[in-house]
This record gives structure tokens, sequence and C-alpha cells, in this order.
């Protein structure tokens, strides 16, 4: 642990803390100041940080709504019943495959979103899939104030990555002392195939803040394990069963299925049974420079030790368990060593570091400016796994380290607003914002030979894969009131990119991909909406997004010899246009929104076949998606303090070109269901009970372009689900509070490649001092 990491680990676990105090629910005020209604309707807390201004669809869930309605154990799960999202969350603490789906893109498109944490990106655009999923562990449930979501490539502000969705965390800073504190546990009793075991998870967190003149401070740790249900499966197609010869082992306890596409295999246990230990800890400052003038900064550190095992169901004539070599099952004979290990555990020792510093001032007149940078570092970044066959691997043998040292991205942007003469600040009558950023993404991944995979250090290099990107950007956008019910915004976006450094490498060398690449692209946007008597806005936005290759989709490919040889040299970015038609009814008692969403994408980023044995990532003609998005919140339905919040998405999405993959033209886009749906309704009989149920539907999807993975329900597939859950909180008195609930009540079994969790138990214990 580096010795910032330390200093601030020691000082936030000497803490006496206490918890998030609930916080009253306080619906925002439903009409603008001439009498018309605002484009979005804030519901409590902090104002959100997203550009409200603009007249489009912007979600989003308070603090309180969080503690009362959701068993949140990581600060993903807040996201939860928001319309058309989705998080491929697999276990608690997930930290490598949590990605976020939202209307027109599936979880296998993370770099189609943006997750911002006070300003900080958190997305990882590295890359594009599983992988590259945002870095949710920097963010704690405690401490959210507030998470917003603006769907589409609507606000000038985002790049190209924005095209599905921006949601922006803000988190607590104090007024006046407070302290916090926070047990959780969690279980599951998960069942599959020969596999029962009951797993768990541990939490505890701390934080204490303070305002004292123009300083204000928060200071937070947490700590999670977490024992997760396997995930992968130990697999042979019967297909490659073949004549037994002498001497070879006989096992039993394979169990036959059907893989995703419909063909007879054999399972013979699982891997991939994470035990994670996650650390976080953070430190923020905001300084009041002058009345108008606030400089701010945070640290942020988040650590993950990681061991994921093993389990067979193979035994052998006495008994014994069988991991490796040969074997004969049902007459037909096994390699369990090739073409790849059948069991293989592994380990990953993570460190990372997130900065972020901004000087902003708020003086609500006729300009104001801001001024931010941030950074995200692999400070330490280490894959271990065996080469070594088992059992004898367990303790240690052959294997290869992937080391990310050096990973990470940076950020820097200057963004101003300026207000005539003569406008109101305080409704938005009319504001031109503007601004210039920076976004630079950086990956170092080498790979290397080791004599003891579970602690040896780096030897030989097996292979090397480097590359580098940046996003230049310049915008503006006018927002103005021309009319009293009438409101529009008109903007743009001009990005200059780049990529260089890329190289791909094996044993004996590395080999650069040559010349630099570099795009430019101009993106339109514009927003209009108009209010019609005292409850109705009807809304329209029609955005273009131009998202650029990462690094991991960029430079890609094999070494043979002295040539880089599959991969796609000329690929190019991704670009949509995006349009949506809105009609929102806004009372005091709740709200009602439909809407009516198009979008057109070319060049797609998927990776597709480029050989009949080799994948790669290649540009899909053309996607077209229409859908339609309703969603409507009601207090105080059938009896005093019922809650009620729901919404039903249809999105009808087609490939209609694809020249590399013919078979595809005409699927629908792989993991975006045709119908998703959620609901949560939440009772308050008194001052000092919630009741909540909430409940999740997906339909079916598929994983691959050419939809030819049509069995959801197994391993590798994409099944449709139906979810319900349940929290009950009970305040004790005004300072301690316990909650208890249950996530999928109905212990669905339900897969998105690898399984979900069964039905899982959880209690919390909070304690406030405010």
């Amino acid at each position: 642990m580096t010795i910032h990491a330390r200093c601030l680990y020691a000082a936030s676990l000497s803490l006496l803390c206490a918890p998030l105090h609930a916080q009253e629910i306080i619906a925002g005020d439903a009409r603008g100041g001439d009498g018309s209604l605002p484009s979005v309707m804030v519901r409590g807390g902090r104002p959100t940080s997203l550009p409200k201004q603009i007249p489009t669809t912007i979600e989003g869930i308070s603090a309180a709504d969080i503690e009362a309605t959701i068993n949140a154990s990581d600060s993903e799960d807040a996201l939860k019943y928001l319309p058309s999202l989705l998080v491929r969350k697999r276990y608690i603490g997930d930290f490598n495959h949590a990605v976020l789906s939202t209307r027109a893109s599936g979880t296998g498109n993370s770099a189609r979103s943006l997750v911002y944490a006070d300003g900080i990106l958190l997305s990882n655009l590295l890359g594009n899939g599983a992988a590259f999923t945002p870095r949710w562990g920097m963010v704690a449930p405690e401490e959210i104030e507030r998470v917003d979501v603006l769907y589409g490539p609507f606000s000038a502000a985002y790049p190209g990555n924005a095209a599905g969705a921006v949601v922006d965390y803000l988190t607590r800073m104090p007024d006046r002392f407070e302290a916090h504190a926070r047990l959780g546990y969690a279980t599951q009793q998960f069942d599959l195939y020969r596999t029962g075991e009951r797993d768990g998870a541990r939490q505890a967190s701390v934080s204490v803040g303070d305002r004292q003149g123009p300083l204000a401070w928060w200071l937070s740790a947490s700590h999670l394990d977490s024992d997760g249900q396997p995930l992968v499966l130990a697999t042979r197609m019967l297909s490659e069963g073949a004549a037994p010869t002498p001497g070879t082992p006989v096992a039993s306890g394979a169990v036959a299925g059907r893989n995703n596409r419909e063909q007879d295999w054999l399972i013979l246990g699982t891997t991939t049974r994470y035990r994670s230990a996650q650390d976080q800890a953070k430190l923020k400052l905001a300084y009041d420079l002058s009345r108008d003038v606030r400089a701010s900064y945070v640290l942020g550190i988040w650590r993950n030790d990681t061991k994921a095992g093993v389990e067979t169901y193979l035994r052998d004539a006495a008994g014994n368990p069988v991991y490796a070599g040969n074997v004969v099952i049902n007459g037909r004979q096994y390699n369990l060593d090739a073409p790849t290990l059948a069991f293989a555990p592994a380990a990953n020792d993570l460190e990372h570091t997130m900065h972020g510093l901004s000087v902003k001032s708020n003086t609500r007149g006729t300009f104001d400016w801001e001024v931010a940078a941030s950074l995200y570092e692999y400070g330490r970044d280490i894959a271990r796994a065996p080469t070594a066959t088992l059992p004898a691997a367990f303790g240690g043998g052959a294997g290869r380290n992937t080391d990310m040292h050096g990973t990470g991205w940076n950020t820097i942007s200057l963004r101003g607003v300026w207000r005539p003469t003569g406008s109101d600040s305080r409704t938005g009558d009319h504001g031109i914002d503007f601004g210039i950023q920076q976004d630079s993404f950086r990956l170092r991944t080498l790979v290397s030979n080791t004599a003891d995979w579970l602690a040896g250090d780096a030897g030989s290099r097996f292979s090397a894969f480097n590359g580098n990107t940046r996003l230049q950007s310049l915008y503006a956008q006018d927002t103005w009131r021309f009319a009293p019910d009438w409101k529009a915004t008109l903007g743009g976006r001009y990005e200059q990119w780049q990529a260089w450094g890329g190289e791909i490498g094996n044993a004996a060398r590395i080999l650069p991909f040559g010349a630099d690449r570099s795009e430019r692209s101009f993106s339109p946007k514009a927003a209009v909406s108009r209010a019609i008597g005292t409850d109705w806005t009807l809304k329209a936005s029609l955005g273009r997004a131009v998202r650029m290759p990462t690094v991991g989709e960029l430079y890609q490919g094999t070494v043979n010899g002295n040539d880089i040889i599959n991969t796609d040299p000329g690929l190019k970015p991704e670009r949509s246009w995006t349009a949506e038609l809105s009609a929102e009814k806004v009372t005091d008692a709740g709200m009602f929104r439909a809407t009516l969403f198009l979008e057109r994408t070319r060049d797609a980023l998927y990776s597709q076949p480029l050989t009949a044995t080799v994948s790669t990532v290649q540009n899909v003609g053309a996607i077209r998606t229409n859908g339609l998005e309703l969603a409507w919140q009601r207090a105080d339905v059938l009896v005093k303090g019922l809650q009620v919040a729901a919404n039903l998405t249809y999105a009808d999405s087609i490939i209609t070109e694809n020249d590399a993959f013919p078979a595809s033209v005409g699927k629908r886009q792989p993991r975006v269901p045709q119908w998703r749906a959620s609901a949560v309704a939440t009772y308050r009989p008194d001052a000092r009970w919630t009741h909540s149920l909430g409940m999740r539907y997906s339909g079916t999807q598929y994983g691959q372009l050419d939809n030819s993975d049509t069995n959801g329900f197994s391993y590798l597939g994409f099944s449709r689900f139906f979810v319900a859950d349940v929290r009950t909180r009970y305040q004790v008195d005004r300072r301690w509070s316990v909650a208890f609930g249950i996530d999928n009540v109905n212990d669905e079994r339900y897969w998105a490649f690898h399984p979900y969790p069964q039905r899982t138990f959880s209690a919390e214990l909070r304690y406030d001092l405010r």
C-alpha cells in the first residue's frame, strides 16, 4: 500500500462514527418562476450537477429514497429501479463485470455510457465490454446524496460516449458536524447443478465530516468481505469426446446439459468463485476562497484482494476429485487440459487511486466559471493464474502474472456559463454554457511467466499490450426561454481524437501498430419544450454522438513473426443520431412521462468473426432502434403513505447492415431486450416504519450478433427474468435504525452469460450523530 493510502486508512478507521440519518423527501417546485413548468423536477437534497436547464429527460433518486427502497450493498444498486437501466451486477462487490445497460445499448457496450462522481470520471473507457466496468467501488452507498441520469446524447458538455446515458453521483458534504456508521450482512443459498453452498457478504463503513468557517471536510472508510457464487462452468462439448485410450481413468459426476446454442455438453464443475476483500477510503475538502468561489479536492483509494476458487464434480473410481488429464465419461474420452484448463483458480491484487480538484464560482450573476481536473491511477493491478494443472497448482507452481501498473486516465476542463444581462438565473431564462475539455487514456498490460503463480515475481515476458488515446473538445450550448411557455437549447460539440503508441508483443518481440490515428467530428444538439396548461410539458430532443474507438478496440490482434495479424487497422468511430419526443405531466402528487425514442447508429463497434476461427472488433454497418418509455410516480396511492413508481420500456433494436457478418442482418442487437420494466412501491404507515416492494423484468435477449444463442437459461446465455425484492426499515429513535431485506424473493434462476444471484437475505444496522 502506498504511504498516502496507509495514512488515509489509519485516519478513517480511528474515527468514532455514525450512520446517515434519513432525509426528508422534498418534492421540487412543480412550476417555473413565470408559471410555466421547468424541464426537470429535482426531488430533494442538493441539486443535480447535470445540465437540468436542457429540456430533455433526466431521472434521479435521492439518498432518502435509496435508504427506504433499495438493499444497496454497492453504489450501482442506486440505479436498480430507474427507467431503462440495468447494471449487470453478478455478486456483492462485483469489480470487473458490472456494466451499465441503457435504452439502446446492452451490457456489452460499456463505452456507450458515462458515470461520474462529483465530476470525476468513473467510466473505464480503456475498452468496451464486460471487463471495462465503471469504477463503482470508488463510491460507497452511504455517501451518496443523490444520483441523476441524463438519457441520450443531448448535452454538448459530454463526449460521444454519452450516446446511452450519463450517470452522475453527487456525494455528501457536511454543513455542520456529523458522523455515521453502518454494519451490513447478506447471505444466499446458491444451488446449481451439483453445487450447493451458502455465500455471504459482510460490510462495515464509517464516516465523519464538519464545516468550520470556510472549510468543509469529509473523511470516510468502508470494508467489504464477500463470497460470491460460482460464475464460470467447466464444460466440454459432447462432440469433443474421442475413443478411450488404454489406462485412461474413468470419471463420474459430470452433468449433461445443453449450452446457449442448444448443443449438448457436459458440465464438469465450477470455477471463478470469488472471495473478495475490498477497502475504500476517501478524503474530501472544500474551501470557500470568497463568498462566490469554492475550491474542492477529493482523494479516493480502493483496494481489492480477490481469490477465485474452483469445484470439480468429477470423481475417479476411488472417489477422489479429478481436475486434470484425460478422463472417460460415459464411454468417451475428454481432455481437461486442452484447449484450455477446465479448472483454473485465479487471484487479483488491486489498488487504485483517484484524485479530483476543482475551483468553481457560483455568483448566479452574469458569468460563472469552473476549472476542474481529475486523475485515476492503477497503482497496483496484478492478476495471477496458474499454467500448472490442479491439484498441484493449489500450492503454487508455474503460472502467469498480468500487470497493469501504469494504466489510467486523466481529465481537465475549463467551463463557463454566461447569462445575458436581464436574464433570471433562478428560472434559467437565458444561459450560454461553453467549455474546453481534454480526456486522456493510457493502457499498459504486461503478462509475465512466473515460477509461483500465487506469490512469485514476474519472470520472462509472455505478452504485452499498450496504447494511448486523447480526446480534446470544444463545446457551446445556448438555452433560453424565448416565450412564456417555450424553452429551447441549441448547441454543438467539436472533438479531435488521437491514438498513438499502440503496440503488441509476445515472448520474442514487441511490434508497433504503425502510424498514429486521428479523427475530427462535430456533434450538433437541439432540444425544445412547451408548457401546456398548468401541468403538461411537451419536449423534443435531437443529438449526434461520435463514440471514438477505445485503446482496447483499436490496438488488437496477434503477433505472427514480424507481423500483427487478426486486426482491423481501419476501425471507424461509431456515429449515432438519437431523437426523443416526450409528454410529461407533473403535479404535487406525482408525475407521468411518455417518451418516444429513436436511434440510428452507423459503424457500431462489435466483436464479430474476422475469419472462421478468429473474432475481433469490427464495424457493424447500421443498427436501428425505435422505442417507447413510460414512467409514472404517485404519492398516497389508495391509502395515505403509499408511494408507487413504475416504468416500462419497449425497444425494437435491429441490425440493418453488416457486410462483415451478413447472418446478423435483420437480427436483434445483442443484450438489448425488447421489453423491460421495473416498479417499486413504498409504504410509510408512520414516522418509524418504511416498507418497500420492488419488481424488475427483462424480456428475451441474445448475446450473439446472429441471435444463434437461443437458450438463455444456460451458462453463456442471456435469459429473460422477473425478480421481486422487499425491504423493511425501522427508525428506532433519532439516531438508530435497522433494515431487513430480501433480493430475488421468488428465487429466480437467471443468467447474463454468468448466473445471477439467487434469493439473498440482508440486514443492516445504522447509527447517526448529527
